[in-house]
């Protein structure tokens, strides 16, 4: 029985570990981010909210519209207010027109009390004006300078979009991609984990010999660190992930495309414009070099070639500007004053100033300075020119090879369309023909490579043609050379057992990764 302290600890304790409870469920909880498995559509929505780059790119917009405001702001009249008080201590003019001492009572017989000179109190409120008449264009180059500005940072938050909605669909696609390598990994340790109870029981029952048990095992074991170093890998990848949706590293992202499908859709955000492209590709096996880039995509497009025009458009201003600094410059300036000469301190404004005038300003001699200023913007817009032409070109360069990427990468995902169903029947008949006895160890061993390499191919090329479609769909914004194609698979021998034996491993480097993220298989 359970007295009344211990009934109140039990209560306690199970309130703590519901308590706990609790908080270890909603600990994943990350407000903005839709529960469950999330699709591509949803993380690129999330990271363009919460992403940095597009934030510091509109916060451009915003600078580049402030330097507009302010460039304009020189064709209006301009009014400034202003007012002080002076305490004199000691005077020049002490004693000059009274018989009494500076400070007194400040009054004399003398008659020049009213005078200015020599006041111990003076007060002063002023308003000044100023308009520019006629500024030989220097203000016009700045309202140009401005708005050129203002279109470069435009176009500069395009791109940074452009830019983080193809990096995160490039970390989305190689964190299923590494997803599916696990599982893959995971698949091929539990066939040979299946192999070596089956070698164990014939070699209980002697009718396989140790030799075959040994190879059984190796193989096995071989696998293992294949399993930890896919797993490591995908790990790896969704941080990468995770770190560009800004969300806590212990955040439990789940991803909703598992590179499985057969029919392999365009991703929903670029479907229409990846169709129109797709419905003008040649059929399967026609040569590269004879497609052409369609005729809808010209350089004009590109968000890049536009930023570069506004740099020149930008730079022709800065040389009207530094040209008209040269020549004459007139404003018109009135003065307004109301000034006080007060005994006692207390503010009493019985005296007024008012002026008006005209200003020329008109540099002589700068000491080469107005020169080197010329100089510079002359460079300065020579090499805008160039880098537009530059741009142009590297612009037709990269539509061609995000044209010919797509291309490859359809047709390395259509060539390898059967060869998983193969190779899953392959294996299939090398188990039935290991088991019955009529093959070796070594067939077998090949026959789940080969399966391996399909899935892993397979795989890869899925995530390459989704890839190359956001690439052509995202390329009007997207900076120029800011992609480069993906490391083709090429297996590479690992040191271990003779591959005619024990077998080898299979190492597949995969884009987008650091040096270490590989595909292993063995055999």
């Amino acid at each position: 029985m359970f007295n009344r302290r211990d009934r109140r600890a039990a209560l306690a304790a199970f309130c703590i570990c519901a308590t706990f409870g609790w908080v270890r469920a909603n600990a994943q909880v990350v407000e903005g981010v839709p529960s469950g498995p999330l699709t591509l559509e949803q993380v690129l929505d999330l990271a363009e909210m919460r992403s940095e780059s597009i934030a510091i790119s509109r916060a451009g917009v915003e600078r580049a519209e402030g330097e507009k405001i302010r460039a304009r702001s020189g064709r209006y009249p301009q009014l400034n207010a202003s007012a002080g008080y002076d305490r004199a201590i000691t005077s020049e003019f002490q004693g000059l027109f009274d018989s009494g001492d500076f400070g007194g009572d400040g009054e004399s017989s003398d008659g020049f009390e009213d005078l200015p000179f020599g006041r111990a109190n003076t007060w002063r409120v002023s308003l000044a004006l100023s308009q520019n008449i006629f500024d030989s264009g220097r203000l016009r180059a700045q309202a140009r300078i401005a708005d050129a500005g203002r279109d470069a940072a435009q176009l500069g938050v395009l791109t940074a979009r452009g830019q983080l909605l193809f990096d995160v669909t490039q970390a989305y696609y190689d964190a299923a991609l590494s997803d599916r390598l696990v599982r893959i990994a995971e698949a091929t340790l539990e066939q040979a984990g299946a192999t070596l109870q089956q070698t164990q029981a014939g070699f209980d029952a002697g009718t396989q010999p140790e030799f075959e048990l040994i190879r059984a095992r190796v193989t096995r074991d071989s696998q293992l660190p294949v399993v930890i170093r896919q797993r490591a890998n995908r790990e790896v990848a969704l941080l990468r992930l995770k770190q560009m949706l800004d969300l806590p590293q212990d955040f439990n992202l789940q991803l909703a495309d598992a590179l499985g499908d057969e029919q392999l859709a365009p991703p929903a955000g670029f479907a229409v414009r990846v169709a129109a492209f797709e419905k003008s590709l040649p059929p399967l096996g026609q040569g590269l070099a004879l497609v052409d880039v369609p005729a809808d995509v010209t350089v004009r497009d590109r968000t890049a070639v536009s930023e570069a025009a506004a740099t020149v458009r930008l730079r022709e201003s800065s040389l009207q500007l530094a040209e008209a600094q040269r020549k004459p410059s007139v404003a018109l300036n009135s003065t307004y004053t109301r000034l006080g000469y007060p005994v006692t301190g207390i503010p009493t404004f019985d005296r007024s100033n008012w002026s008006v005038g005209a200003s020329v300003n008109l540099p002589i001699l700068t000491g080469g300075r107005q020169r080197g200023d010329e100089q510079v913007a002359r460079a300065e817009l020579d090499q805008a020119r160039l880098q537009l032409r530059q741009t142009q070109e590297l612009a037709t360069l990269d539509m061609g090879s995000a044209w010919a990427e797509l291309l490859a990468a359809r047709a390395a995902w259509e060539a390898s369309a059967g060869t998983v169903q193969q190779a899953t029947r392959a294996h299939e008949i090398a188990d039935v023909r290991y088991r019955a006895g009529v093959s070796t160890q070594l067939e077998l061993s090949d026959a789940r490579l080969q399966l391996q390499q399909a899935e892993a191919n397979r795989s890869q090329a899925a995530r390459d043609l989704q890839v190359a479609r956001a690439r052509l769909a995202l390329l009007p914004d997207l900076p120029i050379g800011s992609t480069t194609p993906r490391a083709p698979l090429t297996p590479q021998p690992q040191p271990g057992p003779s591959q005619s034996q024990t077998g080898g491993s299979l190492v597949t480097n995969v884009p987008g990764q650091p040096s270490g993220f590989q595909v292993v298989g063995s055999r």
